[in-house]
């Protein structure tokens, strides 16, 4: 008797929560999508020509090189020196395929694209290296402040000291740098009109920010004299598919190549 009396209930159970969903008024619960980090297109065989390791980071970490094209001219394009600042290494790897599809771009041209130049914040998601130092504040520089952010001297930290034999060894006729959050196109050294010409093609205003102590752009615009940008777009990109980030911002980016 209370065998059936359960199997009534249980019935009961399963009517009722069958009108609750075709009602509308049950939703089952759906587990959290988890959003993983893009995926960066790494050399698959040591030896490949077109990428290299330009050192590695504090936790040993290899800072890659990819190098497209051989011409005279030179064109250096980085992302994510802060790890916080992620949507320009996938963008990164949409412009290598790009110029894969497209090679009349790499005529007379050599591309050099640094996609992770700090890979271990970029793991964390921390804006520093894992010594917690600002590698754009690492650099030596005439505006150069020693301190527990931007490092004990200039080049303390070897992912700061891999960037600078990257320009050394290149000497690339100009930089772009790709950053978050300011939502500018801002630029350093003789980089203006380059500035400009970015501007025309993306929703990003050209915006003086100053070169910032022993930065980037203090060493590459000031010290060194080559026109370096630092490509300044909004927060919520990092929320953008690798497509909307090309469709956004890629004529800007072909733009700074073109020169």
């Amino acid at each position: 008797m209370m065998s059936n009396k359960m199997t009534n209930l249980h019935k009961i159970v399963v009517l009722l929560l069958m009108g609750a969903i075709l009602s509308g008024c049950y939703q089952p619960e759906v587990p959290p999508r988890i959003v993983e980090k893009p995926s960066i297109v790494q050399p698959t065989e040591p030896d490949s020509k077109e990428y290299s390791v330009a050192g590695y980071s504090v936790q040993g970490r290899p800072i890659m090189v990819q190098t497209l094209g051989t011409g005279p001219e030179t064109i250096l394009l980085m992302a994510t020196i802060h790890g916080n600042e992620p949507a320009g290494t996938p963008l990164l790897s949409r412009m290598s395929q790009y110029f894969k599809q497209h090679p009349t771009w790499l005529q007379g041209r050599r591309i050099v694209l640094i996609k992770i130049a700090n890979p271990d914040g970029w793991h964390a998601n921390t804006r520093g290296n894992a010594n917690d130092i600002d590698l754009n504040r690492n650099f030596v520089t005439t505006n150069r402040v020693n301190n527990s952010t931007n490092g004990s001297h200039g080049l303390s930290e070897p992912e700061a000291l891999a960037l600078k034999q990257v320009i050394l060894r290149y000497r690339p006729a100009r930089i772009i740098s790709l950053h978050q959050p300011l939502e500018c196109i801002d630029y350093d050294g003789p980089g203006e009109s380059l500035a400009h010409k970015m501007a025309k093609y993306c929703p990003l205003p050209v915006h003086k920010l100053g070169a910032r102590p022993g930065s980037l752009g203090s060493y590459a615009g000031e010290t060194l004299g080559i026109p370096i940008i630092t490509f300044e777009m909004r927060k919520q990109d990092s929320n953008l598919s690798t497509e909307q980030l090309w469709n956004l911002y890629g004529r800007a980016l072909l733009a700074g190549i073109e020169g």
